[in-house]
């Protein structure tokens, strides 16, 4: 069966040369006579796995030596609790830029561990959530033991265009779905974490990358699998970890290495992205309803205005193979999510698709 083109916002495509290089290894990997996903985390085969992920990444980003590299589970949204249970050490407070649903979730779980406070928020823009807060370093309580932020909102289609100036203030990033889609200067943040199953891996693993001098500050009621701690001292096994997810991100980087790092990355990102807004810019069918400034490079929102016209494309582009489209409910429209395993040629199809949508469904208002 033809490979289609898939729009989710995750799980989402993987690099088609990494899918190869695990489907020839999948029964056997190396001369250790099994699969991955038989393989026990304390072999000497899979800590050398765990181990060349760690490098790669670590080369990939940059990351300073005095950062930590943990892949663990549970998804971004067990850092939601983890975060202000191993941060809010001091003065056990902590203030958050909501941007979207997800720092609105991470947010709301931090308030159950301290004193926290939403320092800057675009839920009252039009449409909600159609930008991102514009901060200064003012907005922040001096006082305060981090301050969180989510770089990328997958649901509304925007990004942080800036990093935003805490100061001393420790700043911590949801990076989940822009996770290794363009170089970043790691040393401006005191932690990030991402959900592996938009850019990295299969679901079910979790990056961490955090400063050394937060780890080992946990309350004493934090769950240990929650513990940075305990993590960085059993080298992200404290349990059995997510094996074959690591495995697969460890292609995932080697992969991006092979071509040319993230800058190789972020030129493929921003042609594919300039291609679908640029359309989107010049015609008048659909709509954006995105801050041009904050545009998100991997997910790209737009709408036709009519809610049925919007159920019919999302329903003709899956049948023409282009899937997942439909937005998410609380936007509605559609949503086009093209990490970095999304080829420029499924840019064009789509973009092709909603010009033939278009001229075959005219506006009962045009």
């Amino acid at each position: 069966m033809k490979r289609v083109y898939n729009f989710s916002a995750g799980p989402s495509m993987l690099p088609l040369e990494v899918l190869e290089k695990a489907q020839a290894e999948l029964l056997c990997y190396g001369d250790c006579g099994m699969s991955v996903m038989e393989m026990s985390h304390r072999t000497p085969e899979f800590e050398a796995i765990l181990n060349d992920a760690e490098a790669a990444l670590r080369k990939l980003l940059d990351v300073p030596q005095n950062y930590k590299i943990l892949f663990l589970q549970g998804g971004a949204s067990t850092q939601f609790a983890s975060v202000p249970l191993n941060l809010l050490s001091e003065h056990k407070c902590a203030d958050y830029i909501v941007s979207g649903q997800f720092s609105k979730k991470a947010y709301l779980e931090a308030k159950k561990y301290g004193d926290i406070a939403i320092a800057a928020s675009s839920a009252g823009a039009t449409p909600t959530f159609s930008t991102v807060p514009e901060t200064k370093r003012s907005d922040f309580r001096p006082d305060a033991d981090y301050v969180h932020m989510c770089f990328n909102n997958t649901i509304y289609g925007t990004k942080f265009h800036y990093i935003p100036d805490t100061g001393n203030i420790p700043l911590v990033a949801d990076m989940s779905s822009c996770i290794i889609s363009e170089p970043i200067d790691v040393s401006k943040f005191a932690l990030i974490y991402a959900g592996a199953q938009k850019n990295v891996a299969p679901a079910g693993l979790t990056l961490v990358i955090v400063r050394e001098d937060l780890v080992g500050n946990a309350r004493p009621d934090t769950p240990a699998m929650l513990d940075y701690k305990e993590m960085v001292e059993n080298n992200s096994m404290y349990n059995t970890p997510p094996c074959f997810a690591i495995y697969m991100a460890k292609l995932v980087f080697e992969w991006i290495l092979s071509i040319g790092g993230l800058e190789e990355m972020k030129r493929r990102n921003e042609k594919k992205a300039s291609l679908l807004y640029d359309y989107l810019d010049n015609q008048s069918y659909y709509t954006a309803p995105v801050d041009k400034k904050c545009r998100s490079m991997m997910n790209v929102v737009f709408v036709t205005g009519d809610a049925e016209l919007d159920k019919k494309f999302a329903k003709e582009a899956s049948a023409a193979g282009l899937k997942n489209l439909k937005g998410h409910r609380s936007v509605g429209g559609m949503r086009a999510s093209i990490y970095n395993a999304m080829p420029y040629e499924g840019v064009e199809a789509l973009v092709a698709f909603m010009k033939k949508f278009a001229s075959e469904n005219p506006k009962l208002d045009a």
